[in-house]
């Protein structure tokens, strides 16, 4: 099962999933604004202003919090979780050294 995550662009810190990110919310691994383009969902380099949404006017620079309406914090993939949860790490420990016992 994939896992899907919010990770700050900077210092990809993972952050609380249901965490709102304002102009001013900071994140906790580098103190670095979160409310920026490359950590938006809408994020497209090379789409018209580098945005997916049809935006008025262009945001100048990408890493500083900003104040579009469109802003969503992109999703990132996380490490995949096995369907059996935790219990199964040692039987795969197990497995993969050839100690199936």
């Amino acid at each position: 099962m994939i896992r899907t995550m919010k990770v700050c662009h900077f210092c990809g810190q993972e952050l609380d999933h249901n965490l709102r990110v304002y102009r001013n919310t900071l994140c906790p691994g580098c103190s670095r604004e979160l409310k920026i383009c490359l950590n938006c969902r809408f994020y497209s380099p090379g789409a018209h202003w580098d945005c997916a949404e049809s935006i008025r006017e262009p945001v100048r620079d990408k890493e500083r919090s900003n104040f579009c309406d469109f802003f969503q914090f992109r999703e990132s993939e996380g490490p995949s979780v096995p369907d059996g949860g935790a219990g199964n790490d040692q039987q795969a420990f197990r497995k993969l050294f050839g100690d199936e016992g």
